[in-house]
């Protein structure tokens, strides 16, 4: 009989910066007053990039909204990436500000196999 053992572990960094036209980050967080609403946002970034963003409403308090390049939930699901950046991101966003984020995603994959 023959036991496999598998882990799976992602490592998830987030770099945060003002938001900058273009906007063509990984993540842009907009907050509750930003001057720019997140659907105006994800019309601006579909004009440079057509379907390649999600909007994500959030029950936040300071926070509206998440916009997420596609490809990075094809790597981790949405839940928890969404709640990452919500995590992280909560901790400097204001209610006016929209910050775009650089996420690098590095996932580590392990198996054991009986020989």
């Amino acid at each position: 009989m023959s036991v496999m053992k598998e882990t799976k572990k992602a490592e998830i960094q987030m770099h945060l910066t003002e938001f900058e036209m273009p906007p063509m980050q990984d993540v842009v967080i907009v907050g509750r007053n930003a001057p720019i609403g997140p659907e105006a946002l994800k019309r601006m970034v579909d004009v440079l990039s057509p379907d390649q963003y999600k909007i994500i409403k959030v029950d936040h308090p300071v926070i509206e909204a998440i916009v997420i390049r596609n490809a990075l939930m094809n790597m981790i699901p949405e839940e928890k990436l969404s709640e990452f950046i919500l995590e992280e991101g909560g901790k400097i966003v204001d209610a006016s500000s929209i910050i775009k984020a650089h996420v690098n995603i590095t996932v580590h994959v392990s198996k054991s196999i009986d020989l």
